[in-house]
């Protein structure tokens, strides 16, 4: 049967007018230097490496060209070169020594073009790209061009749930530019990042970069450091949660450079309560009750019409009771994790997978009940396990700022597994500050910090373990409200309900029936899929378009604090 696909806009996609994401992109690390580079582009693609004679096109970025914000929603053949082009004039006297581009992701790989000079090339479509074009600037008018080769089908470089033939559980693909391109000016020695570390109510933030020493001014009060570190005392440290999302703001001077950024004082631990492990936050057993967030968008795919999609969703979800989403095989925008953090919203995050996928040996063998694999053995092509292991060594460095962030996630249902207790013990070197998840679903290799466990097609139960129990993914319930629905012809869910109501009480007794009587049992965190329908999916609370959301807070207020309630007694019983 012929698919009937029908495109959806979202709101945000409607009133979308001039330059989109004009708003500063990395909140943890402001400088007054910002020269945004979003908006039309020249943009054209070719099936070798030589430039185009000419730009037959424009695009709107930063939306991907299979995207209809992009103002193109074309297919991009696989194994493409994607060149993007435009002008630009930076102001002479606020430049300093370096002139720093960033593009915030271009899958797969993009090569930098300045005034003609190749500048710097940048593997991964996930993460971001920093160089610097001081060397190739002239006065006045400057030429940039992007070159991005996207070849999917190679499976080498991490592509989350892109797929060059879309269908069920995979997405339409993501060619490159998907985030923000923009311009800053820096001093020669400048900060690049900010990691922090308290102890009781002592907070130590460490400044990377080729700083040697400045100040840090936190509530009024200014504190000198040499090198690159300074300890501040806090009186009466207030902590982080969903509850309370408090963030304390500071500025740093070091040399020429001054930056505003933010921390927050948050644990995350297991701990053994009345005979069953537990997570705790700040001490204290939490139920971390979430969602699946794929982070995809009808209009834009990868990237929503504008940032303030981010706040609006977070704070729909939070009006539901929900307090956790476990961003699924994808690396959101800084803006994204800037909301979480200031909402109140804990984040669990996976890493993006890389390598082929089997639906026979990764998805049907395990779900029949085959569940144990040596997994030194999967996954052996040492191209695609390097990929693998630099892109999620550079998306701890990105992220590990983030209060938000509690829980990674290394593998999702044995794709792209390979050497889970390597791979553990290595993301534990890196930070030993959060939860890891080293294999969600099944496939348990090896060393882990939960037992975690996807659950369709039946009713989830609790599992007797020395670690804390994870209920990582489960539901999935349909229902498709007519009009918007991007397949009107196939559905992929674990279970279809023909009305709203019939899904409200399927999803109310979901939970009453089984999540709240496994709480006192032992779980610890529970998953639903999703937060919205994705192309044929249409198990999410809202439609893919946004415009209909499926279950009412006041339909779920009940089940949320009996949520609560539970959660309250396993502390009263500690």
């Amino acid at each position: 049967m012929r698919q009937k696909i029908h495109p959806l806009m979202t709101e945000a996609g409607e009133a979308l007018k001039g330059a989109p994401w004009q708003e500063y992109p990395r909140p943890q690390l402001v400088r007054d230097s910002y020269y945004n580079l979003n908006g039309l582009w020249d943009f054209a693609v070719t099936s070798g490496e030589e430039a185009p004679a000419r730009y037959f096109r424009k695009i709107l970025v930063p939306f991907a060209p299979q995207s209809q914000l992009s103002g193109l929603a074309m297919d991009i053949p696989d194994g493409s070169y994607l060149w993007y082009k435009r002008t630009f004039t930076l102001p002479e006297e606020e430049l300093k020594e370096r002139v720093l581009l960033h593009i915030g992701a271009a899958d797969q790989v993009a090569r930098v073009y300045v005034n003609g000079y190749f500048i710097a090339e940048h593997q991964g479509g996930y993460l971001e790209m920093i160089c610097d074009i001081a060397s190739a600037l002239v006065p006045g008018e400057n030429e940039l061009v992007i070159r991005v080769f996207d070849k999917l089908g190679d499976y080498i470089y991490p592509y989350g749930k892109q797929t060059l033939t879309r269908g069920g559980m995979w997405y339409t693909p993501v060619s490159g530019i998907w985030k923000s391109v923009w311009i800053e000016s820096v001093p020669q020695d400048f900060i690049t990042r900010i990691e922090m570390e308290h102890s009781g109510d002592v907070v130590k933030l460490v400044f990377w970069g080729c700083i040697s020493g400045g100040t840090v001014t936190l509530a009024g009060k200014t504190y000198m450091f040499d090198y690159d570190t300074v300890e501040i005392p806090l009186e009466a440290p207030r902590f982080w949660s969903p509850e309370d999302p408090y963030l304390y703001e500071f500025t740093v001077q070091a040399g020429k450079d001054e930056v505003k950024s933010y921390f927050a004082l948050r644990t995350i631990s297991k701990e053994v309560i009345g005979g069953i492990p537990r997570i705790c936050l700040n001490g204290k057993p939490y139920f971390f009750h979430g969602l699946l967030d794929q982070g995809y968008w009808s209009d834009g795919l990868l990237t929503p019409a504008s940032p303030s999609c981010y706040a609006e969703e977070i704070t729909k979800l939070k009006a539901l009771g929900f307090n956790t989403l476990r961003k699924h095989i994808k690396i959101e925008d800084e803006r994204f994790y800037y909301e979480c953090d200031r909402l109140g919203m804990v984040v669990f995050q996976d890493m993006v997978q890389n390598g082929a996928y089997s639906f026979f040996t990764d998805t049907a063998l395990p779900t029949a009940g085959g569940l144990k694999r040596d997994d030194t053995k999967m996954h052996t092509d040492p191209a695609t396990r390097k990929a693998f292991i630099r892109a999620m060594d550079e998306t701890v460095l990105t992220l590990k700022a983030h209060p938000c962030i509690c829980y990674w996630t290394i593998f999702n249902e044995g794709w792209g597994q390979f050497d889970s207790s390597a791979m553990y013990e290595r993301l534990k070197a890196l930070d030993d500050t959060r939860l890891i998840d080293s294999a969600s679903g099944w496939f348990l290799g090896g060393r882990t910090d939960v037992e975690s466990r996807h659950v369709y097609f039946r009713n989830p139960k609790s599992i007797v373990s020395d670690k804390p129990f994870v209920l990582s993914e489960f539901g999935g319930y349909a229902w498709k409200p007519a009009g918007h629905c991007f397949n009107t012809t196939s559905t992929y869910a674990y279970g279809a309900y023909r009305t709203r109501e019939d899904l409200v009480k399927a999803f109310v007794k979901l939970y009453e029936k089984h999540i709240l009587q496994m709480i006192p049992k032992g779980l610890c965190a529970a998953i639903y899929t999703q937060v919205s329908d994705v192309e044929d999916e249409t198990n999410g609370i809202f439609s893919y378009d946004r415009k209909v959301q499926k279950i009412l807070p006041e339909e779920f207020a009940a089940v949320s604090q009996k949520l609560k309630d539970a959660m309250a007694a396993v502390e009263e019983g500690r």
